[in-house]
């Protein structure tokens, strides 16, 4: 058993924090929002007064953030009272520049610290199902791998400093890309008159075939696991959905790397969130190209 420290107890880090305490480790944690740490607590975890005190003692410090910045400031804050030796994880999702930044202030501290973002979403911290793609030196991932498998099912070693933040921005472009292509398809379809279930049948067993076909489609009633089925209640939130594609677009730019359809996805998901669907699954981008479709046909 070992006592973990989990700063972050949000929609993802609260459940993946009570697995924590399901596999038998000592949890405590910490976050800014009073509900998060309610529902924290009814889980197992012990609730600390602020992140400072839930890192004390602890031999392994979880931190699941919203962006960059708060992932350095918090690891800023807590690393002087972080007891020597101590193994640092950071499970958010952020840039691949703060992802080195917080590794390097480790490596000052002589700490072991490891970058392991997640997919999966909501139901995959729940089910304990998640895929971490992990970056940082050997010896850390090995120390980090035991806590992420009671968190996760597939635990990948994508490279060093930041990696698992590399992998984590392509993977969602390619995400964001495939979902709009497989809701521009079955609008088509609806256009010509090809049942959901036609196009399904087809697609998901020819070259069509994805992840956002046949594991998340974007329209109700075939399959099983899709947010359609729930009026697109997330699930994996369109706002966070535009955070990676502009997490991948940053990267582009100051890589030289050229992603004219990633591009395009943010752009598509920018208006959707702007017009005020934030919160709704990623997968509801069907209803913006459903209503693009509309329009042009009235005029």
């Amino acid at each position: 058993m070992a006592a973990i420290a989990f700063i972050g107890l949000g929609n993802m880090g609260e459940p993946m924090a009570a697995n924590l305490v399901k596999a038998g480790h000592r949890v405590v944690g910490f976050d800014l929002v009073s509900e998060s740490r309610d529902a924290a607590k009814t889980n197992g975890v012990t609730i600390a007064g602020s992140a400072r005190a839930a890192v004390t003692n602890a031999d392994v410090i979880i931190t699941m953030l919203p962006i960059g910045r708060h992932v350095v400031s918090v690891w800023t804050d807590v690393m002087p009272v972080v007891t020597r030796g101590a193994l640092m994880i950071d499970c958010s999702t952020i840039d691949v520049e703060s992802a080195r930044r917080v590794h390097m202030l480790a490596a000052r501290a002589s700490l072991h610290s490891v970058d392991a973002p997640v997919s999966g979403g909501v139901a995959g911290a729940r089910d304990a199902t998640l895929t971490f793609m992990a970056g940082g030196e050997v010896e850390s991932f090995e120390a980090a791998k035991p806590f992420l498998e009671a968190m996760g099912k597939k635990i990948i070693h994508c490279g060093r400093d930041g990696a698992g933040q590399a992998a984590k921005i392509c993977n969602n472009m390619i995400l964001g890309v495939s979902m709009i292509a497989v809701g521009e398809a079955f609008v088509l379809a609806e256009k010509l008159g090809l049942s959901r279930q036609a196009l399904f049948d087809v697609a998901s067993t020819a070259s069509g075939q994805c992840w956002s076909l046949t594991s998340y489609c974007p329209v109700p009633g075939l399959v099983p696991t899709s947010p359609a089925n729930n009026d697109y209640k997330p699930g994996f939130a369109s706002a966070m959905m535009l955070k990676d594609l502009t997490l991948a677009q940053e990267a582009a730019k100051s890589t030289g790397a050229v992603t004219p359809l990633g591009q395009h996805a943010q752009d598509i998901y920018k208006a959707f969130d702007a017009a005020g669907n934030g919160g709704v699954d990623f997968s509801g981008i069907i209803r913006h190209i459903r209503a693009l479709a509309e329009n042009m046909g009235g005029r």
